[in-house]
């Protein structure tokens, strides 16, 4: 950061910034039926965290990663092919168990589900091996929101005198000032 600093960008410098943005833009909405790592990476999380909790695993954390395809030839399916996206969760108990969720997911609902073949192990012992965590008949929402805030209103206060006593009156002073006139 430091090199950065008292240097301008030449409009070459924001242009190529610009298509590095764009490219990355397109490349994930080029993936097929929205399902990038990180979507599937996030659900997973979100849905394994609960998954477990209903098995009665106190979940202190867990973090999920996801890559796509199975780590073979790192191109592009055809459209007539099912994207996979592989996806590994570590995370640890209350009781600082160890967590591991691993699979392979073909589809995704935004927040809500993730299907596929996952499996989770707590502590060396396998938990559950589904075949899909959450409701994916759920409308995807946004996965974030950020927090509204309303700051209140500033009403300076009033002043109103003891009973008996007169209200203050304003006294408004008018200075004018009178330039001389030249020539006399």
């Amino acid at each position: 950061m430091g090199a950065w600093r008292g240097k301008r960008c030449g409009p070459r410098t924001v242009a190529a910034v610009g298509l590095v943005v764009l490219a990355a833009g397109a490349a994930v909405a080029c993936q097929p039926a929205g399902l990038g790592s990180a979507t599937v990476a996030y659900t997973t999380d979100r849905t394994a965290t609960a998954a477990l909790e209903r098995r009665h695993v106190d979940v202190n954390w867990l973090t999920c990663t996801g890559g796509q395809g199975d780590g073979g030839g790192g191109g592009s399916p055809s459209p007539a092919e099912t994207t996979v996206v592989t996806v590994d969760c570590r995370g640890e108990t209350d009781d600082r168990r160890k967590i591991v969720v691993t699979g392979r997911v073909t589809k995704a609902v935004d927040g809500a589900c993730v299907r596929g073949d996952l499996k989770a192990e707590v502590g060396g012992r396998q938990v559950f091996r589904v075949n899909g965590l959450g409701d994916c008949a759920a409308r995807p929402g946004p996965t974030y929101r950020p927090p509204t805030y309303r700051l209140p209103t500033y009403r300076p206060p009033t002043y109103r005198p003891p009973a008996g006593e007169p209200r203050p009156t304003v006294t408004v002073t008018v200075t004018r000032t009178v330039w001389p006139v030249p020539g006399k």
